[in-house]
């Protein structure tokens, strides 16, 4: 996720799992700015306000109100300038549907929230440890 030092964006409406989330990215030395929106609608305007740098990577829960994860995913991919932003899936979801419809999406990971601090530290690093290797020239 250091690639470019492009903007995080991380779409969750649970302030703990937001600080949770934050908190793992600090512990292993994320340094890429950090974008925090609370449901998919707010995401959807920060991506397409032509002001704004778009992320190297969105970080996006399921349930969320106003507009949710699926949702969310589904206004991204038909999204010309959006479909190509990876977007992990990082949910407390255990429905099976939720991850069929997530990579019917396009999605690039699908992450379930573990409980334990040091477990969700380690799931953030995979994400961290992907996403640079295969963003690098």
């Amino acid at each position: 996720m250091r690639v470019h030092n492009k903007p995080i964006l991380v779409v969750e409406d649970d302030q703990v799992d937001t600080m949770t989330v934050i908190r793992a990215l600090n512990e292993i030395q994320v340094t890429n700015p950090l974008v925090h929106v609370e449901n998919g609608e707010e995401a959807l305007a920060y991506l397409q306000d032509s002001k704004t740098e778009k992320p190297c990577i969105i970080l996006l829960d399921l349930n969320m109100p106003i507009m949710n994860g699926i949702e969310f995913l589904q206004a991204v991919k038909n999204d010309k300038q959006l479909k190509r932003i990876p977007v992990v899936v990082l949910t407390t979801s255990e429905e099976q549907q939720d991850k069929l419809n997530s990579f019917e999406l396009g999605i690039a990971g699908y992450m379930s929230k573990p409980v334990d601090y040091r477990q969700f530290v380690d799931v953030i690093r995979s994400i961290d440890a992907y996403w640079t290797i295969s963003e690098m020239p």
